[in-house]
């Protein structure tokens, strides 16, 4: 037993000691800014998803997470600077080699935050459950050109 507890000890601190990605050493760090932002958005999304799945919409709190959503949205777009391309990031080239379709993904994810802000103003859970897969599908959209993982 002693044997097998030391076995695992050692394999986990192996695998600990792999580490995970590095840091962002970039000058004013723009990935770690814009990975954060995104981290934002996710926070104040992911709550309404989970509301639509378990069947436990409330709409007032549905209503705050989209708010929330708006005040957030803006956060990563600026950190997306030539040269930020570097590990940590998950970017592929193409955000900057196909800048104007990277620029109309984000549009669209504006345009879709827009519409779930006015679904969730009506508290009604069908308009607020069409808006919440136009966002999500905005994001999968951008995510399947403009992100490696």
């Amino acid at each position: 037993m002693r044997k097998l507890t030391s076995i695992l000890f050692v394999s986990v601190l192996a695998l600990s000691a792999c580490g995970g990605e590095p840091a962002d050493t970039g000058p004013g760090q723009p990935v770690a800014h814009r990975r954060a932002a995104f981290k934002e958005i996710l926070k104040a999304f992911e709550p309404m998803g989970v509301m639509l799945r378990t069947d436990e919409y409330d709409a007032k709190r549905f209503q705050a997470w989209s708010r929330q959503l708006m005040a957030v949205r803006d956060g990563p777009w600026g950190y997306f600077k030539a040269g930020t391309q570097y590990p940590p990031s998950h970017a592929t080239d193409a955000v900057w080699s196909d800048a104007a379709k990277f620029a109309a993904d984000k549009q669209a994810f504006f345009d879709a935050t827009d519409k779930l802000a006015a679904a969730a103003e009506k508290l009604d859970k069908a308009q607020a459950a069409t808006a919440y897969e136009a966002v999500h599908n905005a994001c999968q959209d951008c995510h399947k050109t403009f992100k490696t993982r």
